[in-house]
């Protein structure tokens, strides 16, 4: 059995004379962090395994199978269900219009680059191929080829075709590359030395409605001059890669076709090591939401020479793909123009001057932009906890805006789950050093989200309503006793749940002959059995929970928050206004709580710039860096959003300095705060420097001689009032009485204190240090 003093020790100290429980020891965030991680990490994934993936990856490979069968079968002049389409003889000339085709060059002087893995931008230009494009010129040389190239087509159902997509304001393509050298058994003399099959993705960008369509591209990279040829379809859509020989010129089309058997081979070598080891993945499924848009195109790229030999290239390229040191010279730039033809649809995009990154350099700049965003992430964790010790107080957290930390709360939850979505999809390396801010995002999430749920337990008692105090039942007078009467003594009755008979009726009997009144027998007790009380259901249960638990209540609120934001506004296609917003919204609610309230917000500057700095690298970096490591397109307004969180901080500053409300023109009522600090008149009219009283916490005397006078008195009235205005000296008034503090504070219960013993009080206890009445903010 344990002692009384292991009691005290086992459970917190209740304020008995208050009622007011201390707040609890937080519980500690490795478990929450864990947690948090986990449900943010599924809410994010989905890519999981379903149960048909393997049935769906079988039949893919008994479909490979079935088509590299075939395909073999042709090429080695058997029978087979494989007949390679004819291209019109049209395309490659009209195609030569737009762009010239490389060929050959001399080693020693020039070269091209042999591996394009990376990641190309550039602009496009649309060419109407068809005869009722409103941009017809007879003078355009390219013309007749177009016509030859689309007689006989319906110009009608080409136009139905891609009548859900604005060709004409589509100015911007991003192109992904994978390359990858094959070997092949050459046929003739007249053979490419090297053929490379590429693979990836085309995104058209249209900036009038802000949408991307993407296409997926499959096709071979002559490697000697530079070229690529290649089928785009849709995302989706499959890309049949055995009708690729037809696109390339007549010399080339049995190395390519070879190239292809190839591809096939590894293909299915690759699906089946996949099944074997059961790491089945979504590779062949699409998230893209369906479209109408019934357009395949072709791609032809050439790249541009470069003015080093190939000896240099190569060891040029080697570095970038594996660092050692040696010095080598800068890369020269890797660009290309080409060509995107739709003959379904009647269009042609002429994609002008694209430059490109190699892989392995954007894989060090995911490494640098890692390192850099873990410096800021660190500066925002230590920024937040110089805060909350700042702020710790129940003073502190009274005058501090709980929606301010919920919004960095919810963005730092966004961000753990973008760098956690990039680590996943970089390779090597830069997936571990993008786990170093995402970690620290997700720390700075959950203690952000804990200290907002504690100032909300701190300010949950500001806006309920007081209690109405149930009226007492009035129990009516007796009537008088009749005269001669023995008048009955009050007396205290007790109500309980037996039923008692109503008394006898008449007066007491004064006779001894009179028959004595027989008392009433004893009410026998109405004996109730109270139902045994059911278990709550587990949602009832949770439900309570819920209502009366505040933290509870938070923690609900945010996930329920997040599930909107990544499945709500990811599937509308709404991220970047939604960032835009939070950023936008990010002081205001402090702005507004102090304004309100008419008292300073309590938040250091450094907080509020550093913080506001460590944001806007993020938003201006993938927002307004044309280069990012994303590949997003700038957006202009985010230096509006930027400036706009600047004014706010400056806000914030003013407030501190000039006044809580001092923005606010003087006609707007605002919340009525009790004033500590009223005029008050002299204890002793003939003595004015006698002090007004002793101060209950310090036992000093508190003196008057800081007391203003009657003008300044009727200024700082006005001044809370918010009738002081800015013009004939008001705001360095304003300045001054923001500034200066009473010496005395008056509690609405009438006991005198110092300003100062007060706060430091308050700082522990909201309740009178004298009579324990509820007392609020200073």
């Amino acid at each position: 059995m344990s002692t009384p003093a292991e009691q005290t020790r086992a459970s917190p100290p209740i304020d008995e004379e208050s009622g007011i429980e201390p707040p609890r020891r937080p519980r500690s965030s490795l478990s929450s962090f864990l947690f948090i991680a986990l449900v943010l990490f599924m809410f994010s994934n989905t890519h999981g395994d379903e149960p048909s993936a393997r049935t769906r990856y079988v039949a893919a490979l008994d479909a490979l199978g079935w088509q590299l069968g075939n395909y073999s079968a042709w090429l080695n002049g058997t029978a087979s269900n494989f007949s390679l389409p004819i291209e019109n003889p049209t395309t490659l000339p009209l195609v030569s219009n737009f762009m010239i085709f490389g060929s050959t060059l001399d080693p020693s002087k020039a070269a091209y680059y042999t591996n394009i893995t990376g990641f190309w931008h550039g602009d496009v230009h649309l060419h109407n191929l068809t005869t009722s494009a409103t941009n017809v010129s007879e003078n355009e040389s390219w013309r007749p080829l177009a016509d030859d190239l689309l007689a006989g087509a319906n110009e009608t159902e080409l136009w139905e075709r891609g009548a859900e997509w604005n060709w004409g304001t589509t100015d911007t393509v991003s192109i992904s590359v994978g390359d990858k050298m094959l070997s092949f058994a050459r046929g003739t003399e007249n053979v490419t030395n090297e053929i490379a099959s590429i693979h990836g993705k085309v995104e058209l960008y249209d900036r009038k409605s802000e949408e991307e369509l993407r296409l997926d591209f499959d096709g071979v990279h002559f490697v000697a001059n530079g070229t690529i040829y290649a089928l785009a379809e849709l995302t989706g859509h499959h890309v049949d890669i055995r009708e690729i020989p037809a696109l390339v010129p007549a010399p080339h089309v049995n190395d390519t076709a070879r190239a292809i058997e190839g591809e096939l081979a590894s293909r299915i070598a690759r699906l089946k090591e996949k099944i074997d080891s059961g790491t089945i993945d979504q590779d062949g499924t699409s998230n893209e939401p369906p479209t109408s848009v019934r357009c395949s195109f072709k791609l032809f790229l050439q790249l541009d020479p470069t003015s080093i030999s190939a000896e240099h290239m190569r060891l040029i390229e080697d570095e970038i793909a594996e660092p050692t040191g040696i010095a080598t010279g800068p890369a020269p730039p890797l660009r290309a123009n080409g060509v995107l033809l739709s003959t379904h649809c009647g269009i042609l995009y002429e994609i002008n001057d694209a430059s490109g990154l190699k892989s392995q350099s954007l894989y060090r700049k995911i490494t640098t932009y890692a390192g850099l965003s873990t410096i800021v992430y660190f500066i925002l964790l230590a920024l937040h906890l110089r805060q909350t010790r700042r702020s710790g107080s129940a003073q502190g957290l009274a005058r501090v805006s709980r929606y301010t930390f919920l919004t960095q709360s919810l963005i730092d939850a966004i961000s753990f789950v973008g760098h956690i979505t990039l680590a996943i999809l970089a390779d090597g390396r830069p997936s571990l050093t993008v786990l170093a801010p995402a970690g620290l995002a997700c720390l700075l999430f959950v203690s952000e989200a804990q200290f907002a749920v504690l100032i909300g337990q701190i300010q949950a008692p500001e806006d309920a309503a007081p209690a109405t105090p149930r009226p007492l039942a009035t129990i009516p007078a007796a009537p008088p006793p009749a005269p001669g009467a023995i008048p009955t003594p009050p007396t205290t009755v007790a109500v309980t749940q037996a039923t008692y008979p109503p008394p006898a009726s008449g007066r007491r009997a004064t006779t001894p002959d009179a028959n004595p009144v027989q008392p009433a027998p004893a009410p026998t007790p109405t004996i109730t059995t109270t139902p045994a009380p059911t278990r709550p259901s587990f949602l009832t249960f949770l439900w309570r929970h819920i209502r009366t638990d505040p933290s509870t209540r938070v923690w609900t609120l945010m996930s329920l928050f997040l599930i909107f934001v990544f499945r709500i506004v990811l599937l509308l296609s709404m991220p970047l206004f939604f960032v835009g917003s939070l950023y936008s919204l990010l002081w205001l609610p402090q702005i507004w709580r102090a304004a309100r309230r008419i008292r300073t917000s309590g938040l250091s500057a450094e907080y509020v710039f550093g913080v506001t700095a460590c944001r806007l690298f993020f938003v201006l970096y993938f927002l307004g860096c044309p280069v990012n490591i994303l590949d997003v397109e700038p957006r202009r307004w985010i230096y509006a959003v930027a400036l706009f969180m600047l004014i706010q901080a400056s806000t914030i500053m003013l407030q501190e300095h000039i006044g809580p409300s001092f923005f606010l023109p003087g006609g707007i009522s605002r919340v009525q705060t009790y004033d500590y600090h009223p005029p008050l008149p002299p204890s002793d009219p003939e003595s004015p420097d006698a002090p007004l009283g002793d101060c209950a916490i310090c036992m000093d005397d508190i003196l008057a001689e800081h007391r203003r006078t009657r003008s300044s008195d009727h200024d700082h009235d006005k001044e809370r009032e918010g009738l002081l205005g800015l013009t004939s000296g008001g705001l360095l008034e304003r300045v001054g009485v923001g500034r200066a503090r009473r010496s005395y504070s008056l509690a609405p219960c009438g006991h005198l204190f110092h300003t100062a013993c007060l706060e430091r009080w308050l700082a522990i206890k909201n309740i009178c240090p004298q009579c324990r009445r509820p007392l609020p903010p200073l």
